[in-house]
Order: structure tokens, then C-alpha cells, then sequence
């Protein structure tokens, strides 16, 4: 015998469940989240971040506090512009002993010695005596360096030189100067990005000079979209772009010398030091642009890639795994292209 009271209360309760089911999925996808943007200046550039929190936040300005409290700390690491940073204290040590460094140091040229080794030395974190050499310092140049300047520079430079001990670094030359331009910025974005994950966010966007790490989806329930910059002398950077790359839980690094250069007797010469010869390199490549899973790891091999060139680039990154890299390439002919691996997803605006 069917209990027919019993039944309806059951249907009820049922098309109340379902109608409180659908409710949940229609506010779910129409209101993905509250979106929390912080911006600022670090390492001598600006920075943007975007969170996209399911709740509103009660104390976003704690939020940026902790952002800049780990930017400071990473700065006042790796930054040759501040005296008083441990990079500075370790350029000015001329000791062969075992120099004591924090974590932090070591682990990016810890990474570094790991890209030098790799590419033969195209990418070399202690170049800071010929870049300086080169104008690229906080001191400007009136003349080309002359071959045996640059000599000079060379002989105290060379990563072989610097020798990861238990207790720190030791500097088998005591002339040995660090610059970690080419690398400090990724590794600043995946210091915020860490820092923002362990605290439960889980869609997220760093932004530090162009250098991007990112997790989760954008506030319109889509993946997180990154320009690549139309490499232009006097563009603003942003205002045109040669494609877009759709990231997840990636970080993707660009370098290139159309926004870092200087001009000597009608000569442009980009700030990419090829560290096997001391001199700017000279290159069809416009920009290269490299995902990993580490923004550190994609900041340092997009320096090595602009250096190395696309043809030994080409080679070099098809034994590589993990990376993904895009070339902007411009022919004798002047007009431009792009050659990318297989893996480079991009939608490509231009050429």
C-alpha cells in the first residue's frame, strides 16, 4: 500500500533539493569570485597582482602588506642597486673563503650554475663587471669599451668560478661579481605566488616586469591571458602585441633588448651580454619568451635563449623538457615572424 501523503512530502523535499541545487550552480557560474587587485614598484619596475577570492576579504591591506614584505625581502637579497643588500655585501667580499649566504641567494644561483652549465655559458650570473662595463650600471658610458677593457671585465666573470659549498658560496676568484637581473624578477614572482598559495588562494596572478606566474582562472571563469609585446624601440610596452598565451598553473618569462638599450655613434647595442665574448650580442632575435613551471627557471632561459640565438635555441630546447619557448624573430628583409615548439600555445596577433 503506497503511503501518498509520505510520497508528496518526499517529492517536495526533492524538488527543494534540486531547486537549491540549481540555485548554487547558477550563483556559482555567475559570480566566479571577488577579484582583489595590488600593484606597486619593486626591483626597480612595477608589479600587478590579481586575486580572485570565492569570499570578500575582510583585510586586503594585510594582504599587501605581506606582498611587499616579501618583495623587500627578495630585494634587499638580490638587488646590486642597494648597498646595503646581501648581493652588494657578497660583490664587495674579495675573500676565497666559504662566504656565508641566506637561502634565498642560494637557490637562485643555485639555478643559475644549473643554466650555465647547460648552455656553455650563454647564460652567466657573474657578468655585473661588464655589464657595468657596458653602461648597463648605474654609471653611463661615453665610448664603446675597447677590446682590452672589455678583457679585463671578462677575467673577472665566469661562473666556474663560483663553487656552492654546505655553508655557502665561495668564490674560487675573488674579483667575482654577481648580477642576477636575468633571473631576481622570476624569482620574486614565484616567492608571491607561494606566499598567496600557502594562504589558500587558489586563483591567482603575479606579475613582476612582465615576468607572469599563475594558477586557477581569471574573475571570468576563463584561464589567465598574457600579452607577448610587439618588440618595438619606441613602443610602449603593452600597447602593441604580437600574440596571447592562455596559461594554467604556469609562468612564462619574455626578454628582450627593445626596452633596455643604449646608442653609441648611431649604433644601438641591447643590454643581453653574450658572456662568452663580453659584448652585447647581435642577433635577428627580437624576443624570446619561455614557460615553465618556475618563473625563476623561465626568466633565466629566456635570458639564455636571447644570447644563444634561434637556430643553437632551437637546438638546445628540444632537449629540454619542461620548457616551452617563442621566438620574434625579424629576417634580413626586416619583415618579422614567429617560431615557437610545438608546446607554445599562443594566438598570434600580428605578421
Amino acid at each position: 500500500m503506497v503511503d501518498i501523503p509520505r510520497m508528496k512530502k518526499q517529492n517536495t523535499k526533492l524538488k527543494a533539493q534540486l531547486l537549491l541545487g540549481f540555485l548554487l550552480f547558477w550563483t556559482g557560474c555567475s559570480a566566479p569570485g571577488v577579484e582583489l587587485s595590488f600593484s606597486g614598484q619593486t626591483m626597480g619596475t612595477t608589479y600587478s597582482i590579481k586575486i580572485i577570492s570565492p569570499n570578500p576579504i575582510q583585510n586586503p591591506s594585510k594582504i599587501q602588506e605581506g606582498i611587499d614584505s616579501v618583495l623587500t625581502i627578495v630585494n634587499m637579497n638580490m638587488s646590486t642597486w642597494i648597498s646595503t643588500s646581501e648581493i652588494s655585501r657578497f660583490n664587495r667580499d674579495q675573500t676565497e673563503s666559504v662566504i656565508p649566504v641566506s637561502f634565498h641567494l642560494k637557490e637562485v644561483i643555485q639555478k643559475s650554475i644549473e643554466i650555465s652549465k647547460a648552455t656553455d655559458g650563454a647564460f652567466d650570473v657573474t657578468v655585473y663587471n661588464l655589464m657595468a662595463l657596458w653602461g648597463f650600471g648605474p654609471n653611463p658610458i661615453k665610448e664603446v669599451p675597447s677590446a682590452e677593457d672589455i678583457l679585463v671585465a671578462m677575467m673577472s666573470s665566469g661562473y666556474q668560478n663560483l663553487v656552492l659549498e654546505p655553508e655557502g658560496i665561495r668564490k674560487q676568484n675573488p674579483n667575482i661579481k654577481l648580477d642576477l637581473n636575468s633571473i631576481a624578477k622570476g624569482y620574486g614572482v614565484d616567492q608571491v605566488f607561494h606566499w598567496l598559495v600557502s594562504r589558500g588562494f587558489a586563483d591567482v596572478f603575479v606579475e613582476i616586469g612582465g615576468e607572469v606566474r599563475c594558477i586557477g582562472m581569471n574573475k571570468k571563469g576563463e584561464l589567465w591571458k598574457v600579452g607577448i609585446d610587439d618588440p618595438n624601440l619606441d613602443g610602449v610596452p603593452g600597447s602593441e602585441l604580437a600574440g596571447v598565451v592562455s596559461l594554467y598553473n604556469q609562468a612564462m618569462a619574455t626578454s628582450g633588448n627593445y626596452q633596455n638599450f643604449i646608442e653609441q655613434d648611431g649604433k644601438i647595442f641591447g643590454h643581453t651580454i653574450d658572456p662568452r665574448i663580453g659584448r652585447p650580442v647581435e642577433t635577428n632575435v627580437l624576443s624570446v619568451s619561455v614557460i615553465s613551471n618556475s618563473c625563476m627557471e623561465a626568466d633565466g632561459w629566456a635570458t639564455a635563449f636571447m644570447v644563444l640565438g634561434y637556430e643553437e635555441g632551437k637546438k638546445l630546447v628540444s632537449s629540454k623538457s619542461g620548457l616551452q619557448v617563442c621566438w620574434v624573430l625579424s629576417d634580413s628583409d626586416g619583415i618579422r615572424r614567429i617560431e615557437k615548439t610545438p608546446g607554445f600555445k599562443i594566438e598570434i596577433l600580428r605578421y
